[in-house]
């Protein structure tokens, strides 16, 4: 059985106007009915596959979690005293189970398309997670990305690829020629291994941040379907990300090819990619009329949004709030007053 382990974390602020601060992207349904976590919830819902999942999140987002997964059967939701990245967020789930449960970590707020292929990816990278490799999930990259990380595949392994490197996130030149030379996927930040693989890793590489994890749980309690990990022991911890902390730092790190449809949903050109576009390559949620434009999104809640003879733009109205930007400025939305403060 592979376990799920569901980080739920972060504001979503590059999505402002409609993901805040107290209504965060994980929450809201951006692609469909279902929201980005229940359809994270749905892609691990067979139960001849998954095990019940474990969500690690904060205290701000609890009331989200239990209202969206109130029919999840025997789910646990791990609650962080303080947020300290992902590292020790999946210390505290891998040390809630036993030492040979296969973990699968899954963002909240991804979006997959192909469902089929995730599971194919999942399963193989089970596979080898329960051959003591630790394992990520190498998305095929289609564009010179500078957004997201990069992986080198090495060698191959049954089943996967020996990882040779990991890869901060590159600038455009880099990012093309890393899709001309080929080996390279992006770092998506889905991962397999061992439970007690991963504490043992992280005892070797971050032996101060096992230490306290390990004390947190011990100390920590129950309270129905939450656990609580002792804030005292949790607050001595220095963040870190699975990334910094274990991958590049193993020699055991592994990856798995997995073309699935992926998107980050980091941003709103990446929201409006991930939509259904029309000829012209436009987008339009709520009412609107678009005019000689091309690849322009409109989303808007309630006023009608009218745009003529613009090309990569998107609109989004919010209640009383209003956003433009043009698609190479969506990255920047996060450092926008409004969003940081609401």
């Amino acid at each position: 059985m592979i376990h799920p382990v569901i980080l739920c974390g972060g504001g979503g602020t590059r999505l402002w106007p409609r993901s805040r601060l107290a209504h965060p992207k994980p929450f809201l349904p951006l692609l469909g009915e279902r929201t980005l976590f229940e359809a994270t919830l749905d892609r691990c819902s067979d139960r001849t596959i998954f095990a019940p999942p474990i969500v690690v999140t904060g205290s701000g987002h609890i009331d989200f979690v239990q209202a969206q997964s109130a029919t999840v059967e025997d789910i646990r939701i791990v609650v962080e005293p303080s947020a300290r990245n992902t590292a020790p967020a999946i210390g505290l789930a891998a040390a809630l189970l036993p030492a040979d449960a296969v973990m699968l970590v899954c963002p909240s707020d991804h979006h997959i398309a192909d469902e089929a292929a995730f599971l194919a990816a999942a399963q193989s990278a089970a596979v080898l997670a329960g051959q003591d490799w630790l394992v990520a999930l190498g998305i095929e990259a289609k564009r010179p990305e500078t957004g997201f990380g990069y992986i080198l595949r090495g060698d191959p392994i049954p089943g996967g690829y020996r990882v040779q490197r990991f890869i901060e996130k590159p600038d455009h030149a880099r990012a093309e020629q890393f899709l001309k030379d080929g080996g390279y996927s992006w770092n998506g930040g889905i991962f397999a291994f061992r439970a007690g693989n991963y504490l043992r890793e992280l005892a070797q590489h971050r032996p101060d941040m096992a230490r306290s994890v390990q004390q947190a749980v011990a100390a920590g309690k129950r309270v129905g379907t939450m656990f609580h990990p002792d804030p005292a022991a949790f607050a001595e911890i220095t963040p870190d990300s699975i990334d910094y902390a274990v991958m590049e730092n193993t020699s055991r790190a592994a990856v798995v090819a997995a073309d699935m449809g992926w998107s980050d949903i980091g941003n709103w050109e990446a929201l409006k990619n991930a939509r259904t576009a029309d000829a012209d390559g436009n987008v339009q949620l709520g009412a609107g009329e678009l005019v000689d434009c091309r690849n322009v999104m409109i989303d808007s809640d309630g006023p009608r949004v009218s745009v003529i003879g613009l090309e990569d733009v998107v609109v989004v109205v919010d209640g009383d709030e209003i956003l433009v930007t043009s698609m190479a400025g969506a990255q920047r939305v996060g450092k926008l007053g409004g969003a940081s403060s609401q």
